[in-house]
């Protein structure tokens, strides 16, 4: 699960991690709202009476690239900075119910909902630090680099000497000894290291305590006067742990998901959406991966990852058909089945009830093998379906990207589905509606 970058500051300042100033807002009259509080707030080292009047408007969504980033009404940028309370009202304006498409969102954008009104931040110097999970090691590891405010992939490319990683031992937890460490080779001044090492164990202590699988600041700033400050964050927490935080599942924004997604979990479903045009069922992650790797080996590309797990209902199967033929992309749907404890049955009974319900618009390959393997089959067979049966994962892999191919080259208008074909289930009937950005 992800949050946004308000959420993160709020998370962040719980455990005492410095962050500039800053609130979010719904609307334009909100953001200049905002903008007056921040503004009548006089700075130390600022003369008596002066009022800040550098701030940022960034819109908020589960993206990067916002700053270089367009949106969909001509408006450049998801991040500006404003110097008056009326400024920040008519960024906000231009950027509140509007599609901002940026490198990380696809074509598709994200629409913004949220924008952080915040303090601007004089920087001197920008560093990355994150903290994420080393299975090699089986312990948290700490990344760091002099070289902030870029993609940490472009420094390990670039100048992989810049990297600096300090394990922390699980039991013990992060040591003073390793943040004093951690700043003298981030190349903190004297009077900052204090600061700085306060931060690290701030944010190691917000890892631990919020069961996260990483956080990233990117960057962490020295600013002008010397602070040390956290000004973007990103989280990244274990989905498995949640029912312990429901202070954080409750920060969980639907509109920002992939609805296909969304849809699958509420059916207690595991799919990740990919960019291919064949669609995959599979009951287990290792077999869902190792699917999607023999339709790349037989020149296919894989539309999604769906794993309806070792117990999936008959009802289960139905719905999770009805999520991949949501996706106009798909041209073709396998069904790859070994039933240890799935029965095949369960799951030949789930496909014909889905093709009665859904009548699906594109070929289908089925390829069962396990228990109740023969029982299965002849349920397919005597349901006078459109199946495609496979005598192996090799045979069904190939046969479902010939199935594909020819579905490509056809005529687009003969291979565009009746729209009353998803009727059965118009909460994914189009998965660029506007439903999904609500």
């Amino acid at each position: 699960m992800n949050i946004h970058e308000y959420q993160a500051r709020e998370l962040l300042q719980r455990f005492g991690v410095a962050t500039p100033r800053g609130k979010v807002a719904s609307t334009p009259e909100e953001a200049e709202q905002v903008a007056r509080e921040l503004g009548d707030v006089a700075e130390p080292g600022y003369p008596p009476g002066a009022k800040r009047v550098d701030l940022v408007v960034k819109a908020q969504i589960h993206a990067g690239g916002r700053g270089k980033g367009t949106f969909t009404n001509g408006f450049k940028g998801g991040v500006h900075v404003c110097k008056s309370p009326g400024e920040a009202r008519e960024l906000a304006a231009k950027m509140l119910g509007q599609t901002l498409v940026t490198h990380q969102t696809g074509p598709a954008g994200r629409v913004v909902n949220k924008v952080l009104v915040t303090e601007s931040a004089d920087i001197a110097r920008e560093i990355y630090f994150a903290i994420l999970l080393d299975r090699a090691s089986a312990a948290p590891l700490i990344v760091a680099s002099t070289e902030g405010g870029v993609e940490i992939e472009t420094v390990a490319a670039n100048l992989p000497e810049k990297i600096i990683r300090e394990r922390v031992d699980p039991l013990a937890g992060l040591q003073a000894f390793q943040t004093r460490k951690l700043a003298k080779q981030l190349k903190f001044e004297l009077p900052q290291s204090k600061a700085a090492a306060k931060l690290f164990d701030g944010l190691y202590r917000t890892f631990i305590a919020c069961d996260c699988s990483m956080v990233e600041v990117n960057p962490l700033v020295v600013t002008t006067k010397g602070e040390v400050l956290a000004l973007d964050a990103k989280f990244n927490f274990d989905d498995n742990a949640l029912y312990r935080h429901p202070e954080i599942a409750a920060m969980r924004d639907i509109a920002e998901e992939d609805p296909r997604e969304v849809e699958a979990s509420e059916h207690g479903l595991n799919y990740i959406g990919l960019d291919g045009n064949i669609a995959c069922l599979v009951n287990g992650a290792g077999l869902a991966m190792a699917t999607m790797d023999i339709i790349k080996f037989y020149g296919g590309s894989p539309a999604n990852f769906l794993d309806v797990g070792g117990g999936a209902t008959e009802e289960q199967v139905t719905e999770a058909f009805k999520i991949l033929i949501a996706d106009k992309n798909v041209k073709a749907i396998l069904v790859n089945i070994f039933g240890g404890i799935m029965r095949c049955d369960v799951i030949a009974q789930g496909i014909i009830n889905a093709m009665e319900t859904v009548h699906l618009p594109v070929p289908l390959v089925v390829r069962l093998e396990g228990t109740n393997v023969e029982a299965g089959k002849k349920l397919i067979a005597e349901s006078g379906l459109a199946v495609m049966a496979a005598d192996d994962l090799a045979d069904a892999a190939q046969k479902v990207v010939a199935a594909a191919s020819q579905a490509t080259t056809a005529s687009p208008k003969a291979q565009e589905p009746n729209p009353k074909q998803y009727s059965a289930n118009p909460k994914i009937q189009n998965p660029s509606s506007k439903q999904y950005s609500k």
